[in-house]
């Protein structure tokens, strides 16, 4: 096997899945699977189909315009599916995708971890703030 030059180990990168690079779709796809309003909405939805309303609720603090963003980018993604049912008022409800089923344990994990861990979080943050940390 032939060593490569520095400039040919970087080509090779570019041309691979590489989340170490910022061109690399999968280092877009990381930024938006840590964005908390994705793990939250992904949590709200694991039971099953839910309506926009009841995603409003359910998750606390989020703008109807980042509800909205948020919403439309996991539909783009292939993480969830948007049903439109004729009524009147129209019915819209939001359900997780077979792909997004995949992501599903892994972001409740992290959402668990959250909230097992906070209070560890506080006191390290605590001990930083007063200059203890080291």
């Amino acid at each position: 096997m032939a060593t490569l030059s520095a400039a040919q180990l970087r080509e090779r990168q570019r041309d691979e899945y590489n989340a170490f690079l910022a061109q690399c779709p999968g280092h877009q796809l990381l930024a938006t699977l840590s964005d908390k309003w994705v793990t939250l909405v992904l949590a709200a939805l694991a039971d099953g189909p839910r309506r926009y309303s009841d995603l409003s609720r359910t998750i606390s603090g989020a703008s109807q315009k980042m509800l909205t963003q948020t919403l439309r980018k996991l539909e783009r993604d292939g993480l969830l599916a948007r049903t439109v049912t004729p009524s009147v008022p129209v019915r819209v409800d939001y359900e997780i995708t077979a792909l997004g089923r995949t992501l599903l344990p892994i972001q409740q994990a992290i959402k668990h971890w959250a909230e097992t861990h906070i209070e560890q979080v506080h006191r390290a943050r605590a001990a930083y703030d007063r200059g203890d940390a080291g």
